[in-house]
Order: structure tokens, then sequence, then C-alpha cells
């Protein structure tokens, strides 16, 4: 008979890290993708960081007009008390700054700063999330049915595709946004520039993410999966949104992430220059374009709308990069 080998010392380290990991724990539990995910998430500090600011920008957005109430704030109400006749601009230093307008006041008007931003918040992230869902929908079913029926009927999605991209989107957001001033649809004044501006922005973004789709559905329509599906007999519809869109989700909610802060650029890019969300309704933008005028003798009044902006982008592009690593790790 042979002597047991006992394993000791240089042996033992050479046991591969799942068995060194398992011994004495019982059995080892799985871990679903998106468990996985989440741990290497949580690796990431920065983009953690990064969700917490954005998690705080939309409960502050819901909660805006709550906390206006709430403490009998008012983004329009004027406080001429504050602002030098001879002047115009508020009074005391860095524009008006105290303990009841932290922010400081407008020049002008002297409208609380702080209210206004916080007024403008939701109005971004409405028609950034807004005309982020209206592209998600219409690139993510182009882009699966270009995909996965392949042929002519990519051809033809796929020429729509260069059509809208090479579509000079600024200019035609313009000329709409001011065509529709007046009203339209049943509607006039703040419901009407925010249906605009997400439809606008919506509508013709959608291209980016059906390339996207369409590219990841090339790969994954000669899958195991796809196949056992059209064994079985099931039908194409059953195919694109309950085999191939469930694997589309990761994609999808990634380029999400990058295209809220590209749409808040672009409304309050609209609203710089007039033909988006229009006064005296607050807005990032539009307080942006009413400080072009003082910015060299009220620096304050153009800051905080500006840091407001790129702080909100920031925080979306650092959660879309970690959200990014984390459901493609060979993206790293």
């Amino acid at each position: 008979m042979t002597a047991p080998i006992e394993t000791t010392g240089a042996a033992a380290e050479a046991q591969p890290e799942a068995v060194l990991e398992g011994a004495g724990k019982g059995q080892i539990e799985g871990r679903s993708l998106g468990q996985i995910a989440w741990t290497r998430f949580k690796k990431d500090k920065v983009a953690v960081a990064g969700g917490v600011i954005v998690v705080l920008l939309i409960l502050v957005a819901i909660l805006s007009r709550p906390i206006q109430a709430a403490f009998g704030l008012d983004p329009n109400a004027f406080n001429q008390d504050l602002i030098s006749p001879d002047t115009s601009l508020p009074k005391g230093s860095f524009g008006g700054i105290s303990a009841d307008h932290p922010l400081g006041v407008d020049p002008k008007f002297g409208r609380d700063i702080a209210t206004r931003v916080l007024e403008g918040s939701w109005v971004s992230l409405v028609v950034a999330f807004g005309a982020t869902i209206l592209s998600n929908v219409i690139g993510a079913i182009m882009g699966v049915i270009a995909g996965y029926y392949g042929g002519r009927v990519d051809s033809i999605i796929s020429r729509l595709m260069d059509t809208f991209l090479a579509f000079p989107l600024l200019l035609f957001a313009i000329s709409i946004s001011a065509t529709l001033q007046g009203g339209a649809f049943g509607l006039d004044g703040l419901p009407l520039h925010l249906s605009v501006l997400i439809f606008v922005i919506g509508f013709f973004n959608w291209p980016y993410l059906g390339r996207i789709v369409r590219g990841q559905t090339l790969a994954l329509r000669e899958r195991e999966f796809v196949d056992a599906s059209r064994g079985m007999g099931a039908k194409a519809p059953y195919i694109l949104f309950r085999e191939l869109m469930p694997n589309l989700v990761g994609p999808i909610i990634v380029y999400s992430t990058l295209l809220i802060p590209t749409n808040i650029l672009f409304e309050a890019s609209l609203s710089f220059l007039g033909v988006g969300i229009q006064p005296p309704q607050a807005s990032w933008g539009g307080m942006l374009r009413e400080a072009v005028n003082f910015y060299q003798v009220d620096p304050m009044f153009m800051i905080v709308p500006g840091l407001a902006i790129f702080i909100t982008v920031l925080a979306f592009n650092l959660l879309g990069d970690g959200l990014r690593d984390a459901l493609d790790p060979r993206s790293r």
C-alpha cells in the first residue's frame, strides 16, 4: 500500500483560488450576471460617487415644487430692495450672497438664484429623460428589427439611420421651436415647450442607439438560444422581444446614462439661444442667456447655473462609464 500524500507548504499554495475559497464553507453559491456587475460597479469609487450625485439630483428635481411650497420659495419673486438703483446690480459682494439668499440674487429683478436653479433642475431632467426614453424606444425597436431580419429590411433601416444622422439637428430644432412658440396641438406655454423639446431631441437622436442595437443583434441572432426558439416554432415577434431584447438591456442602460447629459446640454443650448424654455420659467440655459450681459460685473450670476450644468453632466458621465465597465469588463 502506498502512504497517503500530504499537501503542505508550497503544494497547498498551488491550489486554485476557487478551491481555497470554497474549502470548509459548504456549497459554493453561484451569482447572477446582475450580482457580478454590481460587485464590479461597487469597486469603482468614482462611478459610485457619480451615481450618488445623480440620485440626489433626481430627488431634488422630483421634490423641487414641494420644497418650494414648504419653504415659501418663489423663483419669480422680485426683490427690488436688494438691487442697487444706480447700477441695477445686487447689493453686497458676490452677487448679493446672504443667509436668506445663499447663492445670491440676479441683477435687475433680485430673484433668488438658488430657487431658480432648483426650479430649473426638474425642467432639464424632464426634457433629458423624456427625450432619452423616446430615443431608446425608437432606436431599440428599429435596431433589433434591422439586425434580426437583415437583407432589404436592414438596408432600408440603415439608410434611414444615415439620413437622420446627416440631418442638421440644431438648425431644425431652432426652426421648429421658434415656429411653435405661439401654440400648437392644443398646447401652449410650458407644456408646449417641454413637448417640443422632448420630441425634437428624442426623435432625431434614435439612430445612435439604433446602430448599437443593430450591431449587438447581428451577433445574438446566430446564438444557440435563438436557434432553439426557432426550432420550437417561435414567431419573429416573440424572438425579438422575449429572447433578443432582454440581452440588449445592458447596452441600452449604458447608452442611456451617456445620452442623458448630452440631452441636458442640448436643452440648455436651445434655451440659451432663446428657442427652448421661455421666461419667466426658470431653466439653466435661460439663466445663462440672461447672465451674458452681466458676467463681467456679476460673475456669480453665470457661475451658479454653469456649475449646475457641469456637475450634472459630469455625474451622469461618471455613472455611465462605471456602468459600461461593470456590464462589459472587456471594455477596460
